[in-house]
Parts: structure tokens; sequence; C-alpha cells
């Protein structure tokens, strides 16, 4: 009788391999140039503006464009990934936005872009969930935490890098050439990817297609460095659910589904409403146009140095728990910066501790998500979720100025309390971990 093996525990015992760094690092460099893709249109949108002959509000449907497609693409990308295959999921994603990226190059008018924006904006809201799911999977529980980190912070990296080449080079390539770069380069990786990034374990073992076996076996070999028959069956956690969003709200996920997205849906409105509004905010409160953007600086410098140290504790706490102590922190700052007037100094401390007090919330969040659902299931959680979050982001950029402009800078911080405080309500609804996670193994047959 064939061996049953199961894959999770398996990579929970084994150390990191070359297979899985590899596949660690190609799910980074996804995120990367899904981040710098994701900001081009904000750092050409003056070039473009002045291209085309267009007032300032003319670039709005542009951008609202770029994030319905991430919006559909967080939802449709993350369902076909659970249901095809994490790989042509992430083939697929990694295809649409460089191709559309690169046709911007070409665009002839402004309605080209729009549509290419779209189409851009599938791929790039389609990209994360997959990686994050892709990256989970193949990371032992131990250090899950921090791959899924990792990889989502190549995002910002990837923003910080195209801020870097189009100061440098938009005035010698244009912004044509930002979209050539932004388009070219994620061609070459998806070359890399169809040739060294292999399937989901997990995902194959439900599958059980033709070869599915001889694969995970070659790769299992590969990761725990002991022979593994060709013959073996395997235990998936939760095999017989099916994959479509309907799943979400069966077999007791219900409550943990409405929780988890009013939670980013919430936490998203205080976070972008923050970060879109904040030099705006400060210059209102009579800091000098040119330090204004130093505060954001300040947020996503905080956000960035918490977040491998935040990951790495995930594993060993309440992550319930954690995420609440989040919110109130946020909440705490939230007031303090409402009661700080022109106090510089504090107020610079205070918008740097809002990366971790109403921005760290995404990297609990994103772990929760993968320790929530079982893997038939886990893309698109997420997907549907970040979908949620950028619903979220829509609203808080947009409601940002309508705060300010009748509450003050003060009216304004405090506005943040709300979507907070509902986000830390929802944490009531979850249910522990251990009553709907992996609850039993089944073989695949």
């Amino acid at each position: 009788m064939a061996k049953i093996h199961s894959i999770p525990s398996l990579i929970d015992k084994a150390q990191l391999t070359p297979l899985q760094w590899r596949i660690f690092t190609l799910c980074f460099l996804v995120a990367i140039f899904d981040g710098f893709d994701t900001q081009a249109i904000a750092f050409t949108g003056p070039s473009i503006i002045q291209a085309f002959g267009l007032g300032a509000g003319a670039l709005a449907p542009i951008l609202t464009a770029g994030i319905a497609g991430m919006v559909m693409g967080a939802m449709t990308l993350g369902l076909l990934g659970d249901k095809f295959g994490r790989r042509p999921a992430l083939l697929s994603a990694v295809a649409l936005f460089a191709f559309a990226s690169l046709a911007t190059a070409f665009a002839q008018s402004t309605d080209q872009i729009l549509i290419l924006r779209f189409i851009a904006g599938l791929g790039m809201g389609g990209a994360t969930p997959v990686v994050l799911s892709l990256a989970a999977e193949y990371g032992p529980a131990r250090k899950r935490g921090t791959i899924m980190t990792t990889v989502l912070l190549g995002l910002p990296a990837g923003a910080i890098l195209g801020g870097l080449l189009a100061a440098k080079m938009l005035p010698v390539i244009g912004w044509q050439g930002i979209f050539a770069v932004g388009g070219a380069v994620p061609l070459l990786l998806l070359l890399a990817l169809v040739f060294m990034l292999p399937e989901s374990l997990q995902f194959m073992a439900r599958r059980n297609a033709s070869g599915d076996r001889e694969k995970i076996a070659r790769i299992l070999t590969s990761i725990t460095q002991t022979p593994i028959s060709q013959d073996s069956q395997y235990s998936v956690p939760e095999k017989d659910i099916k994959t479509r969003v309907s799943s979400l709200f069966a077999e007791g996920l219900a409550r943990n589904t409405v929780a988890i997205w009013t939670i980013y849906l919430f936490n998203w409105v205080a976070w972008f409403m923050f970060l879109s509004w904040l030099p705006t905010v400060l210059k209102a409160t009579g800091l000098p146009a040119a330090q204004a953007p130093m505060g954001t600086v300040a947020v996503n410098a905080v956000f960035v140095i918490c977040a491998i140290p935040l990951a790495s504790i995930l594993p060993k706490v309440n992550t319930r728990m954690l995420l609440l102590c989040l919110f109130l922190l946020g909440i705490v700052i939230s007031a303090g910066l409402a009661n700080s007037g022109t106090n510089w100094t504090l107020v610079f401390i205070l918008a740097g501790a809002a990366g971790l007090g109403i921005g760290g919330q995404q990297i609990v969040l994103n772990y929760m998500v993968a320790e929530t659902y079982p893997t038939a299931l886990r893309a698109t959680a997420t997907g549907w979720a970040i979908a949620a979050g950028r619903v979220g982001a829509i609203v808080g950029s947009a409601s940002g100025g309508w705060f300010l402009e009748h509450g003050g800078p003060s009216g304004y911080y405090m506005a943040l309390i709300g979507p907070l405080l509902i986000a830390a309500a929802s944490l009531a609804i979850i249910r522990p971990r251990s009553q709907n996670v992996d609850s039993e193994l089944l073989p695949a047959h």
C-alpha cells in the first residue's frame, strides 16, 4: 500500500532549500514589478497631462480605471488561482500588466491609456493574492509570516524603484519610456517564471491530474532531501471544499469572512485616508510645503522597518489580540495628532508611529487570511479580502479632503478613529484558528 504523506508537515519539518528560495525570490520580483507598474501613472501623470494638454482633473478617470482593474483582478485571478492553479494565474497576471504597460508607451490618446490602465490593473491586482498564497504554501509554518511579509514588501520597493527611475530618467526617456521599462522588464521575468516557477504542491495534490504525483514527489524530494516514492499519496487540508466564492461562507467560515472583509475595508479606509492626505494636512497645519512630503516618508519608513520584526512574531502570538493592540495604538495616535498642533517633533513622531498603528495591520491581516482558510480557498480568500481593502482605499482617498475641509486638521485626524474602531470591533466576530483551519487531513486519491 502506498504511503500517505502530509505535504504541510513535510515542508514544516524541512530546512529551507534553494528551490524554495527560488520560488520566494520569483514571487518577490513579481511584487516589485507590480509595485512599479502600480505607481507608474503617479510618476508620469504630470507629463501625460502636459503631453495631451489636459487639466489636472482629467487624470482622475485614468487613476480610477487602474484601481477598478485591481479590484476586479484581485477577485477574479485569486479565484482562478484556486480553481486552475497558482502558476497559470500568476503567469496570466504578469502577462496582463506587462503587455498593458508596454502598450501604454505607444498610446495615442487618454482613452487608450484609460483602457490599458484598467487591463494592467487586472494583472496588478490579481498578482498579489496569488504570490502571497504560493509563498505561504511553500514556506514552513514557523517562517510563513516573515516570508509573506518579505514578498509583500516588494510592492513598496517597486514603488521606490519607480520613483528613483522617474526622478533620474523621466526627462531623458519621457513618460513613454517609463511605461516601456515597466512592460519590457516584467516580460523578461515572465519568461523566467515559465521555466522556473513550479505549481503549488497542495494544489497538485488536490487536482491529482496525470503526472502530478511524479512532480510532487520530485519537488518534495528536493525540499526534504529524502527520497519520496512516485507512488506515494498525499494528504491535503480540507480537500473536498469547492473552489468558489460561496465556499468562503460555508463550513463555518461565514463569520470569519464577514469579519475579515470588514476589517480590511475599514483599515484601508483609515490607512489610505492617512497616506493620501497627510502632506496636504501638514501644509494646512502650517508646515512649509517643501517639508510636507517628509511626513509620508516617515510613515513608510516606520512601516518598512517594523514589517519584518512584526511578521517574525506572528506564528508565536494570538493574531486577534495583536490586531486589537495595533488598532488601539492607531486610535491613540490619531487622537494625539488631533491635539498636537504645530509641535512638529511630536507630529512627526506620531505620524511615523502610524506606520505601525494604522498600516501594520496589513501585515497581520495577510497572515491571518493564509492561516484562516484552507489551501483550496487561500488565493480566493486573499483576493476578495484585498479587493474589499481596495474599495476602502478608494473611500479613504476620496473622503479625506471632505473631513479636512469641514473639520480642519484636528477633525481630519479624529475622523481616522471611526474606521479604526469599526475594524477593531469586528475582531470579536472571528472564531479562533483551531476551530476552522486544517481541522483534518484527507488523502488525495
